[in-house]
């Protein structure tokens, strides 16, 4: 267990690294090309390099932390019973829509993500849905789980408190990623929403709320009760991804997107934090919590 713990350590180490080299290659070396062509030129083939294969290194990164994590406190059970639907179903989406414009309006991959699937969704886009997916999820369980509401009524709630957090950070993910001088997709139509189409934000909390909600049926429907201490990888993910969309969106487009940059904080961030300060102080235990059961059983 403790190499498990180490492992997911160094993973999160470098997720966020390889966020942080990701920004100032996008915000600083990019834009100033006369400082890449001064660089000793070893150095300009390790940044070029990086460049194709950064978004892939923090993407791969970020799911292997959060597996390491899911494994250690969910168990291998509920971790596969997450990933595999939360990578089949948006992998499925995101062909269908790179395909035929629904569920997120028209739009394409550029490069920089990796290898594409069919040649239209890069392979790392899935792994990024199941580790900001599941983070999502708990932080949603974590905030209403000790909500005294009927079986259904809270795990409809929950479903859709998590894909309501995994949409908000599209909100700077997607301006940062579409929109500037460096993108890595683009819309194919005018989206009403600063380039955003709205059936854009309607398929990404549809396509949440679709594994989530496959999820929540393989789970049983139980909750998972989770410390502070716990909560904390997932508070550090959340926020590590939401910083690095919001502060390319903010510095690189103007002062427009200042507005999805706070709906982002105010319906992402805000939650997320306050689920952390709300969780229990208990000390986390080094075996998988032990999740807390409807008392009676839900209708398939």
């Amino acid at each position: 267990m403790k190499r498990l713990v180490a492992a997911e350590r160094v993973c999160l180490v470098g997720h966020g690294f390889a966020l942080l080299f990701g920004l100032a290659g996008l915000l600083i070396v990019l834009p100033n090309p006369v400082l890449i062509a001064n660089l000793p030129e070893f150095v300009q083939t390790l940044f070029g390099w990086s460049m194709l294969g950064g978004g892939v290194v923090y993407i791969a990164l970020g799911a292997v932390t959060v597996a390491l994590y899911a494994y250690r406190h969910l168990g291998l059970r509920s971790c596969l019973g997450f990933m595999v639907p939360a990578i089949g179903l948006s992998l499925s989406s995101e062909l269908l829509g790179t395909s035929t414009g629904f569920p997120f309006g028209h739009y394409r991959y550029l490069s920089g993500l990796g290898y594409k699937v069919a040649g239209l969704v890069p392979f790392t886009i899935p792994l990024s849905w199941f580790y900001m997916g599941l983070v999502c999820y708990l932080v949603a369980m974590a905030l209403l789980g000790s909500q005294q509401w009927s079986p259904w009524v809270k795990s409809i709630a929950t479903i859709g408190l998590g894909s309501l957090l995994l949409t908000a950070w599209d909100f700077v993910l997607d301006p940062a990623m579409s929109q500037t001088p460096f993108p890595f997709w683009e819309f194919q139509e005018i989206g009403q929403f600063f380039g955003m189409p709205y059936r854009n934000l309607a398929g990404w909390m549809g396509t949440g709320a679709l594994f989530m909600g496959v999820t929540a049926w393989i789970w049983r429907f139980r909750f998972i009760s989770l410390t502070r201490t716990q909560l904390t990888l997932p508070l550090v993910v959340y926020l590590l991804n939401f910083a690095f969309g919001a502060v390319i969106t903010v510095v690189q487009l103007d002062n427009r997107f200042l507005l999805p940059t706070a709906i982002s904080v105010l319906l992402g961030v805000v939650p997320v934090v306050l689920a952390w300060f709300l969780a229990s102080e208990e000390p986390s235990s080094s075996l998988p919590p032990t999740p807390v059961t409807v008392k009676q059983p839900l209708p398939l």
